[in-house]
């Protein structure tokens, strides 16, 4: 079992439960070395100091926030251990909102939550009231010397998850895109629909792999055992042109990988258009 990253208690109202936090996720991401290109010998990265002009080791490293240029305040951790937040040992839950009202862009890390033995009634009493309310809890918790955002949901494992939000400003809602200003006929949208119902499927997780990686992993042991590498040719995006043709191409292709399945009748009619609907056309970079 992997230590806990916080360990504290959940207040809701006069109830606490005492909980230990651990980390839900974790990548897979595979780490590449920096090696001497002539010797292949592995770097080492030191922390130099340029005024002494000598390595600094960790013994001799403080922490310091830098209000101004080249001016600091040194900070300790035990300034960071007296700060009067709360939220350093108790998540207190302040109110419960729907999930889908949480727009996905604020969630940052999921954690799962685990009750210490005499916090186990209180625990497995508010994940029931979030499962039958179908609703997330909303609180704040310090973490790695920050005060998160949080909610706490129900999982379909029967165990209370933590997600830490970012915060509005912390999101860059002035640089999204412009909104495309173009004009979608009824008949496009019947058949995108169509194409949508066609493809839609309950979300299966185990059905996805990160093909990259596996490609990746291949490589490496290719090259370790001398194979030569022959690089596989890349697929050019299609260009669309002529939307509507597009669109019913990807009907039949759904049609056959969906076993000739049709749609239903209300969208498949009004995929039919009226034929004094004057169709839009529009060049686009979608792939169905």
């Amino acid at each position: 079992m992997p230590r806990p990253i916080w360990k504290g208690a959940i207040t809701f109202g006069m109830i606490s439960i005492p909980v230990k936090l651990f980390g839900a996720t974790e990548s897979k991401d595979l780490a590449f070395n920096n090696l001497h290109k002539e010797c292949k010998s592995r770097l080492k990265q030191k922390r130099w100091c340029p005024v002494d002009d000598r390595e600094v080791f960790l013994d001799e490293i403080v922490k310091a926030y830098e209000y101004s240029k080249d001016s600091y305040v040194e900070i300790t951790d035990e300034d960071l251990d007296a700060l009067p937040v709360p939220s350093k040992h108790v998540i207190e839950l302040t109110s419960f909102v729907q999930q889908a009202e949480i727009d996905p862009v604020y969630f940052e890390r999921t954690y799962y939550l685990e009750p210490e033995q005499i916090g186990a009634k209180p625990y497995a009493l508010l994940l029931r009231a979030l499962k039958t309310k179908q609703v997330s809890a909303v609180a704040k918790i310090a973490l790695r010397n920050k005060e998160s955002l949080c909610v706490i949901r129900a999982s379909e494992n029967n165990v209370l998850m933590l997600e830490t939000l970012y915060y509005p400003d912390e999101v860059r809602t002035a640089d999204l895109p412009a909104t495309p200003d173009v004009m979608v006929s009824q008949p496009e949208l019947a058949m995108a629909l169509s194409l949508v119902e066609m493809l839609e499927e309950p979300f299966d997780p185990q059905k996805y792999h990160d093909q990259y990686r596996a490609t990746l992993l291949d490589l490496i042991e290719a090259k370790r055992n001398g194979q030569e590498i022959v690089a596989a040719p890349e697929v050019a995006a299609p260009r669309t042109v002529d939307l509507m043709a597009a669109l019913k191409a990807s009907l039949e292709a759904a049609k056959k990988g969906k076993g000739g399945a049709e749609p239903t009748t209300a969208t498949a009619s009004a995929a039919g258009g009226s034929k004094d609907e004057p169709e839009e056309t529009e060049e686009l970079a979608v792939a169905f």
